[in-house]
Order: C-alpha cells, then structure tokens, then sequence
C-alpha cells in the first residue's frame, strides 16, 4: 500500500484500527517477557491529595517531558528512550499528540491529519509495521504507548498544543470531533493520563478546552484529566470546579526571581503555587507539570544567560513536594525537544543531542526522591512549615518541610542550618539523619528525644546546592 492510498477518516465516523496483529509481533520485539500492560489503572486517593492504584497502592508521579516523542523517534529509538526513563525511576512522559497541526509529520514522513485540519486523523486501513510503507502516524503512537505500558510507564497526552487553539484554527465543533476520535481510539489503555491544554490560559479559548475535557471525560470515565497552564499559572485558576478535571497541574516556568516580573511573580518559589491549590476546596491533587528544564537558558530566550543546572532542577522538585505536591515532572531541554545534530528548528538554544543528555545529573537525580517518598511512605505525609522553628527565611534560604505520623523531612537548597520545633513532632523520640539528593545516600546524625529545639547543621559549607533532606524518623 502507498502512503497516498491511505484513508482519511471523519471522526466520529467508523474508527479502523491499524492492524492489530502486527502490532502484537512488533510489541514481542518492544518487551519479550510480557504483552501485557505493567501500569493498571490509577484513582484519586480518597484525600484528594494524590493518586494510587485501585489496590490502594500509593504513586507518585515521577514524570519526564518528551514533548516531541511520537514525531521526532523511531520505533526503535523510542524504546531506547523508555527504557532509558524506566532505569532511572520515571514513570510518567508527557507528550504531545499534536504539536503543530501544519507540520504532522513523523520521523517516517507519516502525516497525522489530512490538510492540517485536526478532525480529519489520517489512518491506514490494514497496516503492518513490518513494511514501513503500511503503517501510519498514529500506529506508531499507538506502539510508543503500547511499548510504554509494558515498561510500567504511564503516557500523559497533550491531545492538541495551545497554541493551534490561540491561533483560531479549531473551532470548538473541530475540537471536540477530534477528543471523540482520540479518546475512542485509546478508550481502555490503562496507561494514559490526559493533559488537556498545553502551554495556554485557560482564559484563552476556555469552551474548546471545556469541550475537549468534557468529550475525554465522557469516553474515558476511568482516565485522569488535567490541565497543562501557560507559565506562571495553575489549572486551578479556570477549571478547579470543571468536572472533566481530576487533579491540577501548575507550570513554575523558567524564570528567576529577577526575571519573573507578571503575573504571579513568584520566581522560582514554586512552593507558592502548591500553596494555592492546597488550599482550595474540594481538595484535588497538584503537581508542578513544567518547572525550569535542566540545561535550558535562564528565561528561556536569551543564550547569554546562565543555564538551569542539576541542583537547581532538584530544588523545584523537593520544594513543590514537601510542598504537598503529588509528584514532579522533570524536563531537560535537549529530551523535550529530542534535539539532534544539524536540526534546522531547534529551540531555546539547546547545546545537547538528545541522546547526550539522557544521562543528565538531573535526570539520573531524580530517582533519589521517589525512592525518599516511597521510603517515608509519603502518601500519608502532610506540609509542615509549623515544625521549622523561627522565623521563615526567604528564596535559596527557605527550609521546606513535611510530615507524616512517623517521619518529618526538611530540605535545605544551600546547606543552612535546620532549626526544628521537636515538641509539635508527632513521635516522642526520633532517630536523625541526612538525606543526599545528589546520590541517595544516608548520613546518621543520632537518637533525640522530643521538647528541645534542637539545632541541625549539614554536611559541607552552605553554598547554593549543597543541598540535603533532614529526615526524622520513629
């Protein structure tokens, strides 16, 4: 078959699904030991402060940004790419379905929409993926998803970027033709997660994303939604109400505090932005979806500026965590744009093949908190600002703190002194010890007892990114 006998399918038309059992063959080659899915499906907790399994199991959100994921890798880079993210603790990869509805385009030369119009999905009938002339764009996205799940990945989907909204080329009719067709099309993968939105206001074409949220909703009742913000904003500003909305999600940005000069103007204290939705009623999960990415310019434009570093990007994390956050998603600018050598339309003045940066410190750092979150049992685990003793110190200064019945944690960014308020512990006595983001390693500091105000001062000179977790245990 030729790629110009394929068929343009008018949602909601007749779905033709693209040839399930050379899926199947090309999946034993993604992943021998099982077909099956290694996610199952996710629930809000009955708190409305994270998310867990049906089982009850807690999870937290350890997510990658791979934007450009499904246009941008073959099959078999993709798998690199994922089994790369497995090995180091992520779980989650937010990705766009459309990022330009022009240029639909994979890595193959597969079109993904028929004139750029984003309800006519272009799907070949009959496909196979072992000739790469019978297989089409969202074939590949569905092995990329299929492949994921395998690994224990969950995809979460940008179904169409804001700015094809901002720009007035969907119409709210378009919009939710195509979120019919979409959501049928993976209705029943337990592996996805829909971010509707994507890098836009709210404010800005609110009834497409109303009706896009809505139509996912009705198809998928089972799937959790959320809302990907414009810099510097929170889903929760327009839709915390909305019922197609499961949890919240903010985007901090990329911006230092002298540079952050609109809106909320909150810098790099992305701390605030939990805050908010922490205290919000009824109570939804949140989460920092976009925060600076690891090796991107400060403010994002300039290449004379610095760039955000690994101890910079473990800030954000920690922070918005012990914030109340339910997880965090990392971003590194070469990955989230999959970035190779001799690309004509790289952005944000990327330094780094996508390949070089996989086994970026950040990235390999940011398994170390999960593995600090499912150690303390975080799930049970509240903010607790009220333990720091005196007064709060601001920006590189601040001491984030959390609490659970058996545990307390606090994050210094630079190596200050930790002054805690150990009468309002909920423990008698306490066993301490330094937490190190950098490799995951324990230091003892001791045995205490409960009523002083003790004083902890961590390894090394304070100085940006000698970061540690002061943890306090039973």
């Amino acid at each position: 078959m030729k790629r110009s006998d394929r068929t343009e399918i008018h949602p909601p038309g007749i779905f033709i699904h693209a040839g399930i059992l050379s899926i199947m063959m090309l999946l034993v080659s993604c992943s021998s030991d099982s077909l099956s899915s290694l996610c199952g499906e996710l629930k809000v907790s009955d708190s409305g402060r994270s998310l867990e399994r049906i089982n009850g199991d807690p999870f937290f959100w350890l997510g990658d940004t791979g934007w450009l994921l499904f246009s941008k890798l073959s099959r078999e880079e993709a798998e690199l790419y994922l089994d790369d993210r497995r090995s180091k603790g992520f779980n989650v990869i937010q990705v766009m379905v459309i990022h330009n509805t022009e240029r639909a385009v994979n890595v193959y030369g597969d079109s993904a929409l028929a004139g750029g119009r984003i309800d006519r999905p272009v799907v070949t009938a009959g496909s196979s993926f072992e000739d790469e002339a019978e297989y089409d764009y969202w074939d590949h996205v569905d092995f990329i998803i299929d492949c994921a799940a395998q690994k224990g990945i969950y995809m979460a989907l940008v179904p169409v970027w804001g700015s094809n909204v901002r720009n007035g080329s969907i119409t709210e009719e378009m919009a939710g033709e195509y979120a019919a067709w979409l959501a049928g099309r993976y209705a029943g993968r337990e592996n996805i997660i829909w971010l509707n939105g994507g890098d836009v206001r709210g404010s800005d074409s609110t009834a497409v994303w109303n009706r896009i949220g809505s139509t996912i909703r009705k198809i998928c009742p089972d799937d959790l939604i959320t809302f990907h913000p414009f810099g510097r904003t929170r889903s929760s500003e327009w839709f915390h109400d909305a019922t197609w909305l499961d949890f919240n999600m903010f985007q901090s940005g990329h911006r230092r505090y002298d540079q952050d000069t609109t809106g909320a103007a909150f810098g790099e204290d992305n701390w605030k932005y939990v805050n908010i939705d922490y205290s919000l009623n009824p109570p939804k999960p949140t989460l920092d979806g976009e925060p600076s990415y690891e090796s991107i310019p400060q403010g994002l434009h300039d290449p004379q500026q610095p760039y955000w570093k690994a101890d910079e990007v473990r800030r954000y994390a920690y922070w918005a965590v012990f914030a109340g956050a339910f997880g965090f998603t990392y971003g590194h600018n070469a990955i989230m744009q999959f970035h190779r050598e001799g690309d004509t339309d790289a952005s944000y003045s990327v330094r780094e093949t996508w390949k070089e940066a996989l086994d970026a410190p950040g990235a390999r750092q940011m398994k170390h908190l999960r593995d600090l979150m499912a150690e303390t049992g975080y799930s049970g685990g509240i903010p607790a600002q009220d333990l720091v003793a005196g007064p709060q110190q601001p920006k590189y200064d601040y001491i984030a703190a959390m609490r659970g019945t058996d545990f307390a944690l606090f994050y210094t960014w630079n190596g200050s002194i930790v002054r805690i308020e150990t009468a309002k512990l909920p423990m008698p006595e306490f066993r301490a010890s330094w937490f190190s983001p950098r490799d995951g390693t324990y230091t003892p500091v001791g045995r205490f007892n409960t009523g002083t105000v003790p004083e902890f001062d961590p390894p090394g000179d304070k100085v940006n990114g000698n970061d540690w977790v002061l943890v306090l245990d039973r």
